[in-house]
């Protein structure tokens, strides 16, 4: 999953500082569980590789293997440290890079050395972008499925005697996919009346409306939900070829008498049906308050007779859907809260509650897939997806970081 790093212990970090000349580095990257993990996202502070690697540079450097197999590899900007107008390899902000752990490995080790000649960009799996050309849509990809989520020119009023859509929310869709490459591009590009049918890529077949859509927040009092309109500022943080990274700002909304605002920051990975959310909402007056995470009770398009099973799981705070459509096959979408401490409704959607306290993040995750790209064919198999998410966000992988003398 998108797992927050644990480095071993102090003295691993201390041999990060040996030698000025060390050429390489090792990563030993460790877990608990006994499921497979595929493409697991393996997170690097620059700084450490700068530690033990003096001068290293993002586009000359190989991340191997214990078998020596090239990796491909991102290094982000999302939390520089300076500017480096010396040319030292200092202003960036992670290595990021994955590797399947198969099930019962438990262990996997990596070296990172310095390359003489410049190493090229690698074929990028993921992509979040700003679409100007659609009203302010935000859309985001991976190899698995795509989303995409509303601005302020979809929500504006239509002029008088035009034909403009108008849709306030700041619920998620989803775009469901076929295919390993990306499409949003070529899907907008297209146009609205080709998406809405499979034309052997996949197809948008999921129903927002005014709902939570695929994993929309708002605020819970116990009998109303109240929640943001669409999306006013964005932000994009990274973007690729492992991972992408981008912030959606909204503006106040007012819960049962108190301002709340939210920023939303999105990190995508690639060989992932789960994206990684951290809403931060920001009040006066109340200590915490009851944050939702939620699912439309009703997403399926039109004419398609669905049957709609949903399923609460307190123990890891999971809310899952397994929809069967008449012409459009079945899908799958989820929410997992490791914090949820309770499950509601109301008329348009189900969700999950987990107490929230102003300006500290709410982490929970949001994926979906569609039996007919061929991965997850059953509800089975979604709610074994589901609960291997749910595991991997309460077990992060341990990253330890050594010189190779």
């Amino acid at each position: 999953m998108n797992n927050r790093f644990l480095f071993a212990t102090a003295a691993a970090f201390a041999a990060l500082a040996a030698p000025a000349c060390a050429e390489k580095l090792s990563i030993t990257v460790t877990h608990s569980l006994d499921a497979a993990r595929p493409s697991e996202t393996i997170t690097v502070p620059w700084s450490e590789v700068n530690r033990v690697l003096p001068g290293a540079l993002l586009q000359k450097i190989a991340v191997r293997d214990a078998a020596g197999k090239l990796l491909p590899y991102q290094v982000t900007n999302v939390a520089p440290q300076a500017k480096d107008p010396e040319n030292r390899g200092i202003a960036y902000g992670d290595l990021i890079f994955q590797h399947d752990f198969k099930a019962g490995e438990k262990s996997a080790t990596f070296t990172v050395e310095k390359t003489e000649t410049v190493s090229p960009p690698f074929p990028s799996k993921v992509h979040a972008r700003y679409v100007q050309e659609r009203l302010d849509d935000f859309a985001w990809e991976n190899d698995k499925v795509a989303h995409r989520t509303y601005g302020p020119a979809l929500g504006a009023p239509a002029p008088a005697g035009g034909g403009k859509e108008v849709l306030v929310t700041s619920g998620n869709d989803i775009w469901f996919k076929r295919v390993p490459y990306p499409i949003v591009d070529r899907w907008y590009n297209k146009g609205h009346d080709h998406y809405h049918v499979d034309q052997g890529e996949g197809m948008d077949m999921y129903n927002v409306g005014r709902t939570l859509g695929a994993g929309g927040t708002g605020i819970w009092d116990g009998t109303k939900l109240a929640k943001a309109n669409n999306y006013a500022k964005w932000k994009v943080l990274a973007n690729g070829p492992v991972r992408a990274i981008f912030e959606l700002s909204y503006d106040a909304f007012d819960a049962a008498g108190t301002k709340v605002s939210e920023v939303r920051r999105f990190t995508v990975d690639a060989g992932h049906w789960f994206d990684r959310i951290e809403s931060t909402f920001t009040f006066t007056g109340p200590q915490q308050l009851n944050a939702v995470v939620g699912l439309n009770k009703t997403p399926s398009d039109k004419g398609q007779d669905p049957q709609i099973a949903t399923d609460r799981v307190p123990a890891d705070g999971s809310l899952r859907q397994w929809v069967t459509q008449k012409s459009n096959d079945a899908f799958g979408v989820a929410v997992v809260v490791p914090t949820a401490k309770d499950g509601a409704s109301d008329q348009a959607n189900d969700f999950v509650i987990a107490p929230v306290t102003s300006g500290k993040p709410l982490t929970y995750y949001v994926g979906a897939a569609w039996s007919r790209a061929g991965e997850i064919r059953t509800k089975e198999e979604w709610a074994s997806q589901v609960a291997l998410t749910a595991a991997r966000a309460k077990s992060p992988v341990k990253v330890a970081v050594a010189v190779v003398k």
